[in-house]
Parts: C-alpha cells; structure tokens; sequence
C-alpha cells in the first residue's frame, strides 16, 4: 500500500471518531454552553485533556528532531512548567472563578475598564490566530507532500477541506467538543510516541534494559546544563523562562483556560491543571527518548540528520527497511490529532474571545429555569451571531494559511511566532499589574501602552545585539510585560 493512501485513510478514520466524540459532546448544548462547556466537566477529564492541549502538530515533529543537537535541553524549561502550573492553579483560577469569567479577559474590564478589556482581547486574538495559523501551516504542508501532492491535489484544496472539518465538528459543541476531542488527541499522541518507541527499539534489536542503556549512555539525553550562562540552554534560563511562559501561553490564554473555566469549581480546575502539569513531564520524557532513538537509528542506517531537525521523524518513520510500515501510520496519527485539535481549540477559544470580549455578548446560563420570550430572542441572537464569528474566524485561519504558503520561507515563520511571542508580553504585565497594586489606570491610554512596550522591546532587543552581540532570548517576554507595568504605572489615575 502506498504512502498517499495509508496517510488518507488514517485521517478518513481519525475523523470518523473525532466526528462521533463531536456528535455525543454536543448532544444537549446549546449555543451558551458551546461557550462555557456548561462548567460541568469533571476534573480528570480536564486533565487528561490538558495534557495534549498545548502539544501542537509542530511540537509533535520538533521536540523529537531538536534532540539531536538540543539533547534534553527542552526538559529543563517543561520542569519551569510545572511550577507554573501551581502558579496558575492557586493565583489565577481562583480569580476567574470568583468573577465567573466566560472569558478570562473580562477580568482587564472589571479592574481597568473597557479599553483595557478590549485592548487584551484583541491582542490574544492576533496572537492565536498567527500562532494557529502557523502550526496548522506546517502540518498542512506536510500532508501536502505525504498525500495531497501525490494525488495532484491542489494546496488551496487541503486547505479549504481541513479548515472546513474542523469547523464542522467544533460548531455545534463548542468548549465540550474541544475537551473530548483533547482528551482523544492526549490519548492518541501518548500511544503514538508509546509504541513508536517500542517498534523503533524492535527494529535496533533493543529490549527494555538495552534501550534503557543505550538511551542513558548516548550524548543527546543529556538534561542539566550550568556550565555557560550565554547558552540558550543553561539551566536558570530554560527553568525561569518556563515558569513565566506557561503562566502568559497558559494561564493568560483563553484558548487553554476554556477547558478549566469548564471544571465544575475552582478546587476541580486545580485538581486538572496540577495533574496535567505533572503528568506533561513524563509525557515530554517520551518524546525526547523518542528523538534519541531516531538519533540512533540514523547513526544504524547510515541515515544523515536533515539540516532541518523537523523532518527527522517523518524521515525515519517513511524510511522503511527495519522500520515497519504501523511507525507511519504512528506518525501520522500523532501529528493529525495533534494539528487538527490544536486548531479547532484555537477556533473555538477566537469565536468565544470575539463573542464575548469584542462583540460584548453576556453569556447567562438559565438551566433549568423557564425562559420568558426576552431571554428566548437573546439565546436566538446569540446562536447567530455565535455562527457569523465561527465562520469569520474559520474563512480568517485558511486565508491566513494560504498567505504563509504564498511567502513561505525559513525568515517568514520564524517572524510570525516572534510576533506572537511578542503579544503575550502585554497580556502579562495587563494582568501582573491589576493583580499586584491597587488603584485605576487611565482606561482610554492602555492600548498605546501595550503598542508601545513590544515596539520598546524590539528597540532594545536590535540595540543589545548591535552593541552587545547579546540575544535576546526568552527573556524578551519579561521585558515586554515589565515595560508594560511601567506604562500603567505612569498612567495612574488619582481617585
């Protein structure tokens, strides 16, 4: 069987279930709960989804690829997630929960105002949209080589029939779908990079107590690194870094928060996120030991590392030879229900942040209480303008897509997820301020202040370098939201 159609009919079955999760997840909901979850999750389920939850298609090829000239670098900043997990557990979601958010970013309106509550909204909806748009990108330019091309069919196609699936099965269900189809899509990435690691040890004749070995004594499992502070890799960096990128990708992200705003308390929605931070280290532990057994098996086979470490997986899983053809399908698997559920969240959280934050639309739940003809139309405008912006933000994605296609390179991608890295700094010194000192803001001058930090930032992130030869890295997300808490700092208002 060729590689086109066993990739096809992995995705034909993989939608099949993701399409029946969605049939049961919606029965029941309607179009107020398709933005809440109806808060009745419980919290295991939570849980489970949140541990695939921020696994995109990218992460599922990169994290395996860049231990080949990383090693375990990576584990140092998802041990700086899990702190940050306890962060958001017991600071920030017993403040969501107390304001009984539908949207986190109704916190800015209720402390600052509503230029501020706006300002953060619109900022995580550029965010989310490049960044799901890039991920998604990715994925489809690689089903593109493995099917569509092949098969002779246009990229425009791919793009137009994925985006339209996932908007299908997101419509109905909402922030119910999302949690199940994460909770299949942790499950699925789980068994994949599980037995990939089983039929890639199986294939260098390793059993447990030799890939063990052989894992441990091979350079590219090295985890800790304090030996040079100018490195990316050292240590403090990586953790500190971790610590404060989950909180701001995480905690601050309507996207990954829709699924623990669904808990049915607060204590729930703790239970989730701690164990799902947890859980997420050995999870990414499978990954990394997974890159060092492609390491391996390239050195076996006389296979050359790409110049691109992203393709190294999809390089050894296609290879053949020792390699049976289920590690494809495994691959596929794994990096279908990682894309595809990584953008229907992010479609669901962009309607739900636009709905509510933008548009200004008050969710109320009136379960179990007879709706008088006013709170009937309400639910009817809503359910239309629900749809309106799920379409919008569907048609916003592919367009978006298909402009990364016609101007991709290497430089395009890179300035993309630099943008959006530069858009969570705002959000984080919006919320880090309104959490840490008392006291308005003039409400009206908060959008030119978090225009202006990311502009200040990349002034003195070029300056640094030019001057300096110093780089900037992860740190660029400190300084942006510490200008920001300057900025609203000077534009105090006495009461």
């Amino acid at each position: 069987m060729s590689t086109p159609v066993i990739v096809l009919l992995t995705i034909i079955g993989y939608f099949a279930v993701l399409f029946l999760i969605s049939w049961l997840a919606s029965r029941g909901s309607d179009d107020r709960t398709a933005l809440t979850g109806g808060r009745q999750a419980p919290w295991f389920i939570v849980a489970i989804a949140m541990i695939g939850a921020p696994i995109s298609g990218v992460t599922f090829v990169s994290v395996p690829g860049q231990v080949a000239v990383k090693s375990f670098s990576y584990m140092q900043m998802v041990l700086g997630f899990v702190v940050g997990y306890f962060v958001i557990a017991y600071v920030l979601m017993p403040l969501f929960f107390k304001r009984n958010l539908v949207s986190i970013y109704g916190y800015l309106e209720q402390r600052f105002g509503q230029g501020t509550h706006r300002t953060g909204a619109w900022f995580f909806f550029i965010s989310k949209m490049l960044g799901a748009a890039v991920r998604f990108y990715v994925v489809c330019v690689t089903l593109q080589l493995l099917v569509f091309g092949p098969l002779h069919i246009p990229f425009v196609v791919n793009v137009i029939a994925t985006i339209a699936l996932i908007f299908l099965y997101t419509l109905q269900g909402g922030v119910k779908t999302v949690i199940w189809t994460d909770t299949l899509k942790s499950f699925c990435l789980i068994m994949s990079v599980l037995l990939c690691i089983v039929f890639i040890a199986r294939a260098l004749g390793y059993g447990v107590g030799e890939l063990c070995g052989a894992v441990a004594a091979d350079d590219t499992s090295r985890i800790f690194f304090f030996d040079n502070p100018k490195e990316g890799t050292y240590f403090w960096k990586q953790f500190v870094a971790g610590i404060f990128m989950v909180i701001a990708t995480t905690g601050l992200d309507q996207d990954l928060m829709q699924r623990t705003l669904a808990s049915k308390n607060v204590d729930e929605s703790k239970k989730g996120l701690i164990v799902s931070g947890i859980v997420q280290v050995f999870v990414v532990g499978l990954f990394l030991v997974l890159g060092t057994l492609l390491v391996l098996y390239t050195r076996r086979v006389g296979f050359v590392v790409p110049d691109k470490t992203d393709e190294l997986f999809g390089l050894v899983a296609f290879s053949g030879g020792p390699v049976p053809v289920v590690v494809g399908v495994l691959f596929i698997l794994g990096l279908v229900s990682a894309a595809y559920s990584a953008a229907g969240s992010a479609l669901t959280a962009l309607t739900t942040s636009f709905t509510v934050d933008i548009l200004k639309y008050e969710v109320q739940s009136t379960k179990g209480e007879v709706e008088d003809e006013e709170q009937q139309a309400t639910a009817k405008k809503l359910a239309r303008t629900r749809r309106m912006v799920h379409i919008g933000m569907a048609v916003c994605m592919g367009l978006v897509i298909l402009v990364f296609y016609a101007i991709s390179n290497q430089d395009a991608i890179s300035a993309v997820y630099s943008i959006a890295s530069y858009t969570y700094g705002p959000i984080l010194g919006l919320f880090a301020y309104g959490m840490m000192f008392r006291g308005p803001v003039r409400d009206r001058l908060v959008p030119a202040v978090c225009i202006a930090a990311p502009v200040l930032s990349y002034a003195i992130q070029w300056w640094l370098k030019a001057q300096f030869d110093y780089t900037i890295g992860f740190e660029l997300l400190l300084l942006n939201a510490a200008l920001t808490m300057i900025g609203l700092a000077l534009c105090r208002r006495t009461e």
